[in-house]
């Protein structure tokens, strides 16, 4: 289950971008998430001031 709380999803999807996967891409693959659901993470996570970065493969 992926957390709704923002500081939560934060955590939660670097620590998996780091340990699992090469991409959020291959994330959004694995965990069966639609485009929506996608958007909605990152439009969460831009709220609270974090941003996709993929040459470091992180929300930074």
């Amino acid at each position: 289950m992926i957390p709704q709380d923002p500081v939560m999803l934060l955590s939660f999807i670097n620590m998996k971008l780091r340990d699992n996967y090469p991409s959020l891409e291959h994330f959004a693959d694995d965990q069966e998430l639609s485009r929506e659901e996608i958007d909605t993470i990152v439009s969460k996570l831009k709220e609270i001031g974090y941003e996709y970065n993929p040459d470091r493969n992180q929300f930074v």
